[in-house]
């Protein structure tokens, strides 16, 4: 059962940085527990509002059912009721029910709903998508609006009235225009996530639009830094937020850049860097390359 009704946990989520825990893999290539929930166990001694379990830099889309309700009930487990725990669903509509359903059974507080695999759909049939996977579940439900998962506020409006679980809206798509419609028409009935990587580049002006909160990846090796600029956001202290920009989150970005699918990789980087390994990234991912560790080590280096 759910520790958080979804109005509980909208509330708790828009409170604060939010962090996206990768998830430990051993040098078999399996899911390594113990590492993992010590990770988190650190990660709370710096105290994020809520952490999302197996989602997109958790490397949701390598792992199997059986494998992800074992790093959701080991994320909950050791959270112990400390901050929320959200995890990853997506895939095709049948399969995005299970997984909805397999979070709950694992003792997840919400989702945060992926697009659906790999095929492009009318907004009616990604409503309906979505409307499936909250009827599912009695968990709040936070969309990620990416990819080929992009709606409208038509859409969003419809949804919301018909799924009172649908508690959020996290933007991955980058289009101004869309979110300042969907956050005029919508208001406060939802929570506002930013989900741009990097999510810090984005922060300052997506605040002007109502989004409060921001998954940050940086959080998983740095998290001092993630939450002075965190900080420095929510206060508008520009000279603080460029400072961190030039200095690290616009050259980190351009390491990130380099390849598709670095998003993750380079966070797995940054942890082996400061003395938290968490392993390899699963194919069809690819690690950073030494030349690629060196650059990010000397950005890292005095801020861990």
């Amino acid at each position: 059962m759910a520790r958080m009704n979804p109005q509980e946990l909208a509330k708790a989520v828009g409170s604060g940085l939010l962090s996206f825990p990768v998830t430990h893999f051993n040098e078999q290539n399996a899911f390594d527990e113990h590492a993992y929930r010590g990770h988190i166990e650190w990660l709370l001694e710096h105290k994020p509002a809520g952490l999302f379990a197996a989602g997109g830099t958790g490397e949701f889309f390598s792992l199997g059912q059986q494998e992800f309700s074992r790093v959701v009930s080991a994320a909950v487990q050791q959270t112990a009721g400390r901050v929320p725990v959200l995890a990853g669903c997506g895939y095709g509509t049948a399969m995005a029910v299970e997984f909805a359903k397999a979070a709950e059974t694992a003792g997840a507080d919400g989702i945060l709903l992926l697009p659906p695999y790999l095929v492009g759909a009318e907004q009616s049939g990604l409503a309906a998508h979505a409307e499936a996977v909250c009827k599912a579940t009695n968990l709040g439900v936070i969309l990620y609006n990416r990819d080929n998962f992009v709606i409208n506020e038509d859409t969003l409006e419809s949804l919301a009235n018909r799924c009172p679980n649908l508690i959020g809206f996290k933007d991955g798509h980058g289009d101004i225009e869309l979110m300042t419609r969907i956050y005029t028409r919508m208001g406060d009935r939802l929570t506002y996530v930013g989900g741009l990587p990097t999510a810090e580049t984005f922060a300052l002006p997506y605040l002007e639009m109502g989004v409060t909160t921001y998954s940050s990846a940086i959080f998983n090796f740095l998290p001092n830094f993630a939450n002075s600029f965190y900080a420095a956001v929510r206060k508008r202290d520009h000279e603080t937020i460029y400072k961190g920009l030039r200095e690290f989150v616009l050259p980190y970005s351009r390491i990130r850049n380099r390849r598709k699918g670095y998003a993750v990789s380079i966070v797995k980087a940054g942890m082996k860097i400061i003395g938290h390994p968490a392993g390899a990234v699963r194919l069809p991912l690819l690690d950073l390359d030494a030349k690629e560790m060196d650059e990010l080590a000397a950005l890292i280096k005095g801020r861990s």
